[in-house]
């Protein structure tokens, strides 16, 4: 197991449009650099691109991040959305937030990982009993 910095949606649309979110542009290149000069895993679960994915305007400067050798697409598998499921019904939370609970599931894959999010108030609600996930709100 390695370590692993997981992008949310917010994250991975900061770092696709930079132009668009400044600020936020800003810290998560920030937090991408210091994950490669750790060597960390950096990884996007699928189910966050349903979220970002919007057409071909959009989707050609997300398609140009995705292709960075240093970032993957970490798939979906069955266990993993059925811990996303757990982890909502743990949480009490509505289906609603099932992104939020992949991007944590996706998470707990790793010995630790670090979740850099725009939406850090529901992640930390759903990783709250994981001591081995960090949330870094962007």
């Amino acid at each position: 197991m390695a370590e692993a910095l997981i992008l949310d949606a917010e994250a991975l649309n900061a770092l696709a449009l930079p132009r668009d979110r400044k600020v936020l542009a800003s810290r998560a290149a920030t937090v991408l650099r210091f994950a490669f000069d750790r060597r960390a895993l950096v990884r996007v679960p699928a189910p966050v691109l349903a979220e970002v994915c919007r057409g071909t305007r959009f989707d050609s400067a997300l398609n140009h991040l995705l292709n960075n050798p240093g970032i993957r697409v970490f798939d979906l598998t069955r266990a993993v959305a059925q811990q996303a499921g757990h982890l909502l019904a743990r949480a009490k939370l509505s289906s609603t937030h099932a992104v939020d609970a992949f991007v944590v599931a996706t998470a707990l894959q790793f010995e630790t990982a670090v979740i850099a999010t725009g939406d850090p108030t529901d992640i930390r609600r759903l990783a709250a009993p994981f001591s081995q996930i960090g949330v870094l709100a962007l």
